[in-house]
């Protein structure tokens, strides 16, 4: 979803004309008012309430938890997971859908500008990793996320929307690790807090972990928080801007990660991912066949499970066994025994922890 009055963008998806899902698509604009002045969205078939409230929330800055949106539907509004299909088209699916009205009014307060303590940002993850849930061990959701025509959309927006910031120069013939940060390389929490020093919220052997792998990959950090915040964590832990042997090619913020939907215990369910394609679109030469993403939360695989290679979550940096963590040698030990496959969808990183026993030998 698109706001009716947003500019033409000059960056050219690879295969986005040819891709039927992104040309069948059908729009329809909707007209609201805020505050006595019109305003107007455009909404596709394939979008959900929670993608109109986003676009709402684009143009007024008005949070979706303050918006009252009134005469869209009869009644209550119905969950955010919901369709929209404001050209009422035939449905076999058991999901729920809804066919609003062409204008409506919103009611809400924006939010303001101020400058909030990190710690207490809305854009820092989630603490609780309760709510993971592993993708390849569910192909046929993934399959299902993959086609979506609502997910499609999203990565070629994302794509389009993308300015990458190139760090340092990519190399010809590296593979591509994208690596997250939060509880995958540090324990975020005492680091939000400020209870720990950044050094000691690393996990350990952080620097030596990117050191060995740097020869055979290029190196991009996807995190899911602001770009401001980010900057910050990479500094202080000195990925960034200090004298390494090794070098962060690209960083991704969460304004790169889309939310998708579907359902967990047969409960709608409703979570963020990252879609390698989106890197893939920027950069053509990397693909399935030469990406790793290293992350702590499996439910940022949906829409790439095979690429994915989860790592236990850091956290607890202040106790012994925290210090005693051995994670990140035991991953640059399988990274560098892979890096001389020529394609990595013929290896599955589920069982990575084992291939390194089987390394280490007796």
């Amino acid at each position: 979803m698109e706001s009716s009055d947003a500019s033409e963008q000059t960056i050219q998806v690879p295969g986005e004309e040819s891709n039927p899902t992104l040309s069948e698509e059908r729009w329809t604009e909707i007209h609201f008012n805020w505050g006595g002045k019109p305003y107007k969205v455009d909404v596709a078939d394939s979008d959900r309430l929670f993608d109109l409230k986003t676009a709402i929330y684009n143009l007024t800055k008005v949070p979706s938890e303050r918006q009252k949106i009134l005469g869209f539907v009869k009644g209550k509004l119905p969950p955010d997971q919901t369709r929209i299909q404001p050209t009422k088209i035939d449905c076999a699916s058991s999901e729920l859908f809804i066919v609003p009205t062409k204008r409506f009014t919103l009611i809400g307060t924006p939010e303001g500008d101020e400058i909030k303590d990190p710690s207490q940002l809305e854009s820092l993850p989630d603490v609780v990793n309760d709510l993971d849930v592993d993708f390849s061990e569910n192909l046929v959701a993934s399959n299902r996320y993959q086609h979506d025509a609502r997910n499609i959309r999203k990565i070629y927006e994302a794509t389009k929307n993308l300015q990458v910031n190139i760090i340092h120069p990519l190399h010809q013939g590296k593979k591509l690790l994208v690596l997250d940060i939060d509880y995958t390389i540090l324990d975020t929490k005492p680091l939000t807090s400020g209870s720990l020093p950044p050094a000691e919220c690393a996990r350990p052997g952080l620097h030596e972990f990117l050191e060995a792998i740097y020869p055979f990959y290029d190196i991009c950090i996807w995190s899911q928080t602001s770009w401001i915040w980010l900057e910050t964590k990479l500094v202080e832990l000195g990925m960034v801007g200090s004298q390494r042997s090794y070098q962060i090619s690209f960083v991704l913020d969460k304004t790169c990660m889309f939310t998708v939907f579907t359902e967990r215990d047969n409960k709608p369910w409703t979570h963020s991912v990252k879609a390698l394609q989106i890197i893939w679109n920027h950069f053509p030469q990397f693909n399935a066949t030469n990406t790793i993403h290293v992350d702590d939360l499996s439910r940022n695989f949906a829409l790439n499970p095979k690429e994915g290679l989860k790592i236990s979550a850091f956290k607890n940096a202040h106790t012994p066994e925290a210090a005693a963590d051995r994670e990140l040698k035991k991953l640059a030990h399988y990274m560098i025994h892979i890096a001389g496959v020529s394609d990595f969808t013929t290896l599955s990183h589920k069982n990575w922890k084992n291939t390194v026993k089987l390394l280490a030998g007796p």
